[in-house]
């Protein structure tokens, strides 16, 4: 199983957008030298805490399993108003065996699962005014679609690189960031339609 190398102590730098289709967006990262294009899935299943509302706390649990890798993740407060920025703590797990058994600790623990998100993911790798930047194209299942910009930086230099990807976003065309996890973003969506209109959780 592939694994990423993250820093224990950085801190997640990220962007978000809505947009109507990738091919302008791929055209340009093309011209600006992009590697990578590789399409994956990622399916998230989202727990809630037995002793704290996390929607008022802004933080998140999940269990994320992908074609290569299944990880626990803690994503902790939004650390500035312009972005998506957070510290950020995962832990691989080696099997699916595993990943049961996370499952499973977790409501022993009094966590529950509350939803789940599917989406199709292509990544990009760019280097970009000196930060490695990973532009993801996601096809979220029941949300839309989204462009992702995220870096990965000690705390000292968070607000340089939210500036140098927001730069990124505008040679990208990009307007207007959205803020909301793709969570918020399924909830609202779901407070907007009829009951009848809900579909099944993923």
């Amino acid at each position: 199983m592939a694994q990423e190398s993250r820093p224990i102590d950085a801190l997640e730098v990220e962007l978000k957008y809505s947009v109507s289709d990738f091919q302008m967006i791929r055209a340009a990262l093309e011209r600006l030298g992009a590697l990578g294009a590789s399409l994956d899935w990622e399916t998230d299943i989202y727990y809630a805490a037995p002793n704290r509302p996390f929607e008022q706390t802004d933080e998140a649990l999940r269990l994320r399993r992908s074609r290569d890798r299944l990880w626990l993740t803690y994503k902790g407060p939004r650390l500035d108003p312009h972005s998506k920025s957070r510290r950020e703590v995962e832990v691989e797990l080696h099997s699916s065996a595993f990943f049961d058994q996370a499952g499973i600790l977790l409501e022993h623990l009094g966590y529950f699962p509350i939803t789940s998100l599917y989406k199709e993911r292509t990544r990009f790798h760019l280097p970009w005014e000196g930060y490695e930047v990973t532009v993801s194209l996601d096809n979220v299942h029941q949300v839309g679609t989204f462009v992702e910009l995220e870096t990965r930086v000690p705390e000292t230099k968070l607000a340089e690189a939210r500036r140098a990807l927001a730069r990124l976003a505008a040679s990208l065309g990009l307007k207007d960031p959205e803020r909301r996890s793709y969570l918020e973003l399924y909830w609202d969506r779901l407070h907007q339609l009829p009951p009848n209109d809900l579909g099944p959780f993923v």
